[in-house]
């Protein structure tokens, strides 16, 4: 649970350099660092940024309790640098881009400024939770651009990764699903719960009927019947469409039925005809099973399928085929001097320097350019941006309407924005994406979104490069 983080959640390197920075007596040095990811999951044409909330509440409990530093003691570190780390809270201040907002590769979208010791021992867990929300939200969004206006909820807690089906169901439901299966998750983060029942339920009644006519003489117009627990067409729909006749002459209709095996599209047909023949058109039909993005748009564009709502878990909430985010975490400037990594391979160039992130809008209010800066640059001024891997390639954006997506969202310990349910967050995604154009949207061979570097920046960097700062 978040509220149990402590100062462990980190990988061990994190504290060793922590105390190397201690013994060497750079503890109070400054440093900033930057989050970033390097390609787009699941070959989409952007991603969706996720975890910023859940990343600031776990850093208000990052602390050592007296077992953690006991542990470490254990581990050979000193009596100094454990006094130190017993007195320890992130005081830093963080900048970011808005939850929810649509974001390219190699932006800068977080940004740390404290020292250098704590934006190092926060590392591991920014990664953790950025990487992993920003992903599933990201596969959220594909499977609500297949679905369309049909609803979907999220079912994934029994195939997710531990306890990060609780981030899992969060992301998914501001990538765009509207509820979760998850309880512990509806609760903390103010999502709708929703569920059916499972075939044990059925099994444990001595017939199908019987435990059709019990779950809805309880649950009322709530009630959504699992139909395929023995066979779909001659057992469990005509037990439903006698369950919700016999709801009728109560006074209550029956919701829906879930199919939840065999081929959904031949299944949803035949259904939604025997339902509409016995005047039931009112009843949902609702589709779960091994559901991604593709299939539901299959079963909607290219079979027809009468479908009004999914059940989506294990490939969203796992993140599949991709399964991890490449975002990394690096350091750019240490005090007022900018670093970067030096490769041999030039995609994996770091950019040096306290950085600002600025999104230029055409003429008729789309985005257009986003634009790497660094912080000091004055955007009054004549501005062009280079292809960072190619800067012979420029676009001059000067005149342009734009925004900074870099705000400081957490200083000295206090968070300086309110907190919304992924809902509004999803919300906020849905405005943002009508301001990207469709080449960008599309599922197959997405248009490249530009994202350039200033000429000052491209200049910092290029003479950093010929100093050899941080070979690698």
């Amino acid at each position: 649970m978040i509220s149990d983080t402590t100062g462990l959640y980190t990988d061990y390197y994190e504290l060793t350099m922590s105390y190397g920075y201690f013994r060497k007596g750079r503890k109070d040095e400054t440093a900033v660092f930057d989050y970033f990811f390097r390609t787009n999951p699941f070959d989409n044409g952007f991603t969706v940024f996720a975890g910023l909330r859940d990343l600031i509440e776990m850093l208000g409990h990052f602390r050592f309790s007296d077992s953690d530093l006991f542990y470490l003691k254990e581990q050979g570190f000193p009596d100094d640098f454990l006094d130190y780390l017993a007195r320890f809270s992130f005081r830093g201040k963080i900048y970011s881009v808005e939850e929810g907002e649509v974001v390219f590769p190699h932006e800068p979208l977080l940004k740390v400024k404290g020292t250098l010791i704590e934006a190092q021992l926060i590392e591991s867990m920014l990664l953790n939770i950025l990487n992993f929300e920003s992903l599933v939200a990201t596969k959220a969004y594909r499977i609500r651009q297949s679905a369309g206006q049909r609803g979907f909820s999220e079912f994934g807690l029994r195939r997710a990764q531990g306890l990060g089906a609780l981030m899992a169901s969060r992301a998914s439901c501001i990538g765009g699903a509207d509820s979760t299966s998850n309880v512990l998750a509806a609760r903390k983060y103010g999502i709708p719960p929703s569920g059916t029942q499972a075939h044990s339920w059925i099994q444990s009644f001595g017939s199908e009927l019987e435990a059709f006519r019990t779950y809805a003489e309880i649950h009322g117009n709530n009630t959504i019947l699992l139909v395929d627990t023995y066979d779909t067409l001659r057992s469990g729909i005509p037990n439903a469409i006698l369950t919700a006749r016999e709801m009728e002459e109560r006074g209550t209709r029956l919701k829906g039925i879930r199919l939840d095996s065999g081929d959904l599209a031949y299944l949803s047909k035949k259904a939604r005809k025997m339902l509409d023949d016995a005047g039931l058109n009112y009843v949902m039909i609702v589709a779960s099973n091994q559901l991604n993005e593709h299939v539901i748009q299959s079963l909607l564009a290219e079979q027809y399928a009468p479908i009004d709502a999914f059940g989506v878990g294990t490939e969203m909430v796992s993140g599949k085929p991709d399964a991890a985010l490449d975002g990394v975490y690096k350091l750019s400037a240490v005090g007022d001097t900018p670093r970067m990594k030096i490769s041999e391979n030039i995609e994996k160039l770091t950019l040096p320097g306290n950085k600002k992130l600025i999104r230029f809008f055409d003429a008729d209010g789309y985005f257009y350019r986003d634009g790497i800066f660094l912080e000091e640059e004055d955007l009054s001024l004549e501005k062009v941006i280079h292809h960072p891997i190619h800067p012979e390639k420029s676009t001059t954006v000067s005149g342009l309407k734009y925004e900074n997506l870099l705000q400081p969202v957490m200083q000295d310990g206090n968070v300086l924005i309110a907190e919304k349910t992924p809902a509004r967050i999803h919300e906020y995604l849905k405005e943002r994406i009508r301001l990207l154009p469709v080449e960008h949207q599309r599922f197959v061979r997405p248009h490249l979104y530009k994202v350039g570097i200033s000429t000052e920046m491209l200049q910092m960097r290029s003479g950093l490069m010929q100093n050899g700062f941080s070979r690698k």
